[in-house]
């Protein structure tokens, strides 16, 4: 295979940039390697651009990024531009691949490309977030733009690749400016791995947790309500109870203590802990009493407080604290996705207060508390360690310590872990737990995060055997993420077709006349007395559109109730998930359903 571009400490560069700069490493291939993929799907933005430029000569480009959904290229044009352009598009980018251009790099000084673009407010607009006093420009064929790169050495590798929908954004993210047309790609080094990531995504869109959820009624979004703040149905919050209490015993039975923050503290306390300076612009902020108060993104300030309640010994230590926290935060309207990506969410949160020489044992007792929810869900997952970000509290010391500490943890217990160098949240480094659904794809859901920084800021003491005073380390921990953005991967990982364990309505229940009613509801205040959750489906309604009701629903158990069952206390069931229709004597339904909810065991 061709060399497409050189990895040198970590940096992929291109090849011209290579030669003209005398750089030596290693050789980067047309695959579909990370590294490989990046360099493609970047000349693919640009290829599109291209595309665009010549179909709509008055076309303006902003920005066109990898991502990793693929790529995408923000724009202005004049005309609108719809799904059924993007074929279009594509054929257009066709033809200019096989003109075989060379992709050329060249360097100018930022006022030289101010002048350059004196006519293009959207290039002038990206120079504004470019700090450097010179800028790259790649050119192929007469299409130019703006660009660190690394891009391929012509547009003649670019074959395999997919324009996947079109959507709106507004400039730079933030709702005040223009709407933008984006359109977003794929590209692969080869057509078979093409074909089977379009075929995912086919499969993904049947899976949609937006549709699913209005489907089986979980949740809704109303404009009026405002943007990013779901409404749970009653469906939807029977799912999500049910998850609570799952994990409120779990947690129990691991020695956390329940406890409850304010969701509102004075604006002092997060200048204390650094949030104020560091994550301000996703805060929410109001006044009382013209005293200022930041309503929390994050639970730990809350739980500091609680710590701070009383004395503590290290025989006392560790102390977990954990709480189901609403938390607030301001994101960009245009990153707003169903409940993925919402302004009002409920973390599983908590924090564990121990002692240096705790650290390693507490950080393996929470990667197995993940292991066993991640295993019962039926996830395959991997962990990163997150380093220091650029936006930081705390000296590099601490930061060399903590990362070591969580680093030690993961060794000595021979787990397998990559590492994410500046993911780490701003006041510690952390463990992320990614996990891949049953379709493939990838999600970030779970962290560990080890922190010496706030119990330093806000001055925590535990008394030390000698009655000296020690600073205790603080991990923040949330297995789920969040209650929102986990139950939408849910929804998509089981398609709608939740376990019994979980599911919003365990047992559907259709009487077949009226007077077959009165036992429905018999059995459906036994079901809720063992803790699990029934509908008796009765509308007058012909029998076989009330059951196609309860399928639809995706109700993983329909009994239907007729002159026999009641006669001879019997149950006709119709297994959803086992595809099997039988009978069953009251009693061994019953017990059946107990043993199906009781199953899972965190």
């Amino acid at each position: 295979m061709d060399t497409i571009a050189i990895k040198y400490n970590d940096e992929i560069v291109d090849l011209q940039t290579a030669a003209a700069k005398g750089i030596d490493g290693e050789a980067i291939v047309l695959d579909n390697s990370d590294a490989a993929l990046e360099v493609l799907r970047h000349s693919t933005a640009h290829l599109m651009a291209q595309a665009i430029k010549l179909l709509y000569p008055d076309a303006q480009f902003f920005v066109g990024p990898v991502v990793k959904e693929g790529f995408y290229y923000d724009f202005r044009v004049s005309e609108e531009i719809g799904e059924g352009d993007l074929k279009r598009i594509e054929k257009q980018m066709l033809a200019l691949a096989k003109k075989k251009y060379v992709i050329e790099r060249y360097e100018i000084s930022k006022g030289e490309a101010k002048k350059k673009f004196a006519n293009d407010p959207l290039k002038l607009a990206v120079m504004e977030r470019i700090p450097d006093e010179r800028v790259s420009i790649y050119k192929q064929g007469d299409f130019e733009d703006l660009c660190r790169g690394p891009h391929l050495p012509s547009v003649q590798a670019i074959r395999f690749f997919k324009l996947t929908k079109i959507a709106g954004a507004y400039l730079g993210g933030d709702s005040s400016n223009e709407m933008l047309t984006r359109i977003y790609g794929i590209a692969f080094a080869d057509k078979a791995s093409l074909k089977a990531h379009l075929e995912m995504l086919a499969e993904a869109e049947k899976r949609d947790h937006r549709k699913i959820g209005a489907q089986m009624k979980l949740f809704a979004f109303r404009e009026e309500v405002g943007a990013g703040f779901p409404i749970w149905l009653p469906a939807g919050a029977r799912l999500r109870s049910r998850l609570e209490e799952l994990l409120f015993k779990a947690h129990r039975k691991r020695g956390y203590e329940p406890v409850r923050g304010p969701e509102m503290l004075r604006s002092d306390l997060w200048k204390t802990s650094g949030h104020y300076q560091n994550y301000g612009e996703n805060m929410y902020f109001t006044h009382i009493d013209d005293i200022e108060f930041g309503v929390k993104p994050m639970n730990c300030v809350g739980h500091i407080k609680v710590y701070e309640d009383e004395l503590h010994s290290y025989r006392d230590l560790p102390i977990k604290y954990f709480e189901y926290g609403v938390v607030h935060r301001h994101e960009m309207t245009g990153a707003l996705h169903g409940l993925f990506r919402v302004r009002e969410f409920t973390q599983d949160d908590a924090h564990i207060f121990c002692t240096t020489e705790q650290i390693e044992a507490q950080i393996i007792e929470v990667v197995d508390f993940v292991d066993k929810i991640m295993k019962t869900f039926d996830f395959d997952y991997k962990m990163m360690i997150s380093t220091k970000p650029e936006k930081a509290v705390g000296s590099d010391a601490v930061w060399e310590v903590s990362t070591q500490a969580l680093k030690n943890a993961m060794d000595s217990n021979g787990l397998v872990y990559a590492i994410d160098e500046g993911g780490g949240a701003f006041y510690g480094p952390k463990i992320d737990i990614k996990i891949t659904d049953a379709i493939g794809r990838e999600w970030q859901c779970g962290t560990i995060q080890l922190d010496f920084n706030l119990p330093e800021r806000f001055a925590l003491e535990y008394n030390g055997e000698a009655n000296d005073k020690i600073q205790p380390v603080m991990i923040h921990r949330a297995i789920l993420g969040s209650f929102e953005r986990f139950i939408g991967i849910l929804t998509e990982h089981y398609a709608g077709e939740f376990p019994m364990f979980i599911a919003p309505t365990q047992v559907a229940i259709v009487p077949i006349a009226e007077p077959h009613n009165a036992y429905a509801k018999e059995l459906a205040d036994k079901l809720i007395d063992m803790g699990a959750d029934s509908e008796i489906f009765s509308k007058n309604e012909s029998l076989n559109k009330r059951i196609r009701t309860a399928e639809k629903g995706r109700v993983p158990m329909i009994i239907v109730l007729g002159d026999e069952e009641i006669e001879n206390k019997t149950i006709a069931v119709r297994d959803r998930r086992n595809r099997e229709q039988y009978n069953l004597s009251e009693a061994e339904f019953l017990t059946m359903i107990q043993q199906k909810i009781n199953e899972v065991n965190f």
